[in-house]
């Protein structure tokens, strides 16, 4: 299979040179993206099928189709002077990580080699850490609960099941209707497991994750296979005797369920995991903002408030619902409103508003005038044109209030100190921690 790599808002040309993609495989890609839920989105579609050229949107992830494969990679700027292949493995490795807060996942990334990082793309690297985790867990023993099992049997074993005896062998007391409670390994996280290996096993191009995944598959042989569509993701139960399978349920979701992603199969068309990074650098920001909050007075709440713009006059309908990215509230009163934006601003000495769009500012004022709260915040993420570090560049007073708008940036190809670099940015101090007696 044909692999090819580009990153957000770039072009792959049509060619058979390298760097080039051939015109027939550029269009069986553009058709699978088009069965995406994220297509059509505006700015936020998958990819512009071009005359000459793809252009990657607002989306990355994977796209597979038949024979050849197309990852679209975050704008994130790596330090000049690397090769692509080592760029595009540090980008990968920065995805992952934001992948990884954002739904609260603990992935390992010393397990992957530097060589995997650039010769493997984004999925099957995501595979492989899921393969190694699941063999690590399995090993210790996969989880089993007692489950309650009905049978007809010449001594009895368990409860008589009294209103079945005798309406079914009344005449027949030489069978006794048992119900028993039977300790088993078929429950509902070992059928997501074996679920989640059998729908890797179909997507993945590596012979090593092919590998894997065959182990995996015989360990999972005797557990019940379900269509994705009636896994009972409810009766999952984390606890504390199988809290090492929260990570482990995490990742079979991210492979199986539409959350910052799609996933598309059948009709020939192929494969699609793909994340909108706007929903994905939300997310990322309110995770480590919760994280820092922690152990303070603050609360933080994500896609909340929910506070109607209008009313109208006649019939009390309320209209046009706001839901602010990050709430940060004392005492129940919203002190600071942050919106996430995964575009570029420019430095202010190329513009004055820095590339700020009327837009935002025009829904920033909307959230003064709701939720009154002293702080808003514009995040967009952190390139080098903006300086060497990601800090609060602008604050603004709004016209007729006490209300001050910051725009700010942070930095997601820095990985050091994160929660420190958020904590400035949001200028909370350290949580206190009482000494335990």
């Amino acid at each position: 299979m044909k692999s090819y790599s580009v990153r957000e808002w770039e072009k792959l040309t049509y060619g058979d040179r390298d760097g080039q993609i051939p015109e027939q495989f550029a269009n069986r890609l553009a058709t699978l993206a088009l069965r995406s839920e994220f297509a059509g989105r505006g700015r936020s579609g998958v990819l512009e099928h071009g005359r000459h050229a793809l252009r990657a949107r607002g989306v990355v992830g994977i796209l597979a189709a038949k024979d050849c494969s197309l990852e679209i990679l975050p704008k994130i700027d790596i330090a000049p002077g690397e090769s692509n292949n080592h760029q595009n493995a540090a980008i990968r490795k920065h995805l992952i990580y934001m992948l990884a807060v954002a739904l609260d996942l603990k992935i390992e990334l010393g397990s992957v080699t530097d060589l995997a990082w650039q010769r493997e793309n984004l999925l099957e690297i995501l595979i492989r850490i899921f393969c190694e985790k699941l063999t690590e867990a399995v090993r210790k023993g996969m989880p089993r609960r007692y489950v309650e099992e009905e049978d007809d049997l010449s001594a009895l074993r368990g409860r008589l099941n009294v209103a079945r005896q005798f309406t079914r062998h009344a005449v027949n007391p030489s069978r006794l209707s048992c119900r028993s409670d039977v300790l088993s390994e078929d429950t509902a996280l070992n059928r997501i497991m074996r679920a989640a290996v059998t729908h890797l096993s179909r997507i993945s191009r590596s012979s090593a994750n092919q590998q894997r995944l065959r182990e995996l598959a015989f360990v999972y042989a005797d557990i019940a296979e379900n269509m994705v569509s009636a896994l009972r993701w409810d009766e999952v139960v984390i606890d504390r005797t199988n809290r090492r399978w929260q990570e482990l349920l995490g990742m079979a979701r991210l492979f199986l369920l539409n959350r910052y992603q799609t996933t598309t199969t059948g009709a020939g068309l192929g494969t699609a995991l793909l994340f909108e990074m706007n929903a994905l650098f939300e997310e990322y920001i309110g995770r480590l903002i919760s994280q820092c909050l922690a152990g303070t007075d603050l609360t933080v709440s994500l896609q909340g408030g929910r506070l109607f713009c209008l009313t109208a006059e006649t019939t009390e309908r309320r209209l046009f619902q706001t839901k602010p990215d990050i709430l940060i509230r004392r005492a129940g009163i919203v002190t600071h409103v942050i919106d996430t934006k995964w575009k570029r601003i420019s430095s202010r000495i190329d513009d004055p508003k820095q590339g700020v769009s009327q837009g935002d500012v025009y829904q920033m004022m909307a959230y003064a005038q709701l939720y009154r709260a002293p702080r808003l915040t514009l995040l967009y993420p952190h390139h080098p044109a903006l300086g060497s570090a990601d800090i609060i560049h602008a604050r603004h007073r709004i016209t007729g209030r006490e209300t001050i708008l910051e725009i700010a940036s942070f930095d997601v190809a820095n990985g050091n100190h994160v929660l420190d670099r958020i904590r400035r940015l949001i200028q909370v101090d350290e949580p206190v921690v009482q000494p335990t007696t």
